[in-house]
């Protein structure tokens, strides 16, 4: 079983990913501190929205497996720098939130690119409310 770290921004769905892998009560719940799971590392939005913080995702990566980068196919910015998962050693996948929030196709892509040009080598689109791709995120991270 892999280890992830969930980087992005407030709001983009990193918690609820979180509580829908390890099989909880999906609940917002706003991140105020990094928060451990079995398999999973969530982050606050804060921490890639500030550059200061910058040194504590890095920190917190070095627990981790796997670095995911979590981009709502809903907002337009992206807080990620380009090629910023270059200082992460580890496997860097991009995961694009609440696509059965996006209003047409082009939502998802620009999200894709935003990761593509973070630096993310591997793409997952997923749906807390629907499901979709949770079990694809499941298998690569080897929960099942």
């Amino acid at each position: 079983m892999k280890k992830i770290i969930l980087i992005g921004k407030t709001g983009s769905g990193k918690t609820t990913l979180c509580q829908k892998l390890h099989g909880k009560v999906v609940e917002y719940q706003k991140t105020q501190a990094i928060n451990l799971f079995e398999h999973a590392i969530d982050t606050p939005g804060e921490y890639i929205e500030n550059r200061f913080y910058y040194k504590a995702l890095i920190v917190t990566a070095a627990d981790a497996d796997v670095i995911g980068l979590v981009q709502d196919c809903t907002e337009e910015d992206s807080f990620f720098p380009p090629s910023f998962a270059a200082v992460f050693p580890k496997p860097i996948i991009g995961i694009v939130t609440k696509i059965d929030l996006a209003n047409n196709k082009r939502q998802v892509k620009a999200a894709e690119e935003h990761l593509q040009i973070a630096g993310a080598e591997k793409l997952f689109h997923t749906s807390v409310s629907t499901g979709k791709g949770i079990e694809e995120l499941r298998k690569y991270l080897e929960l099942d």
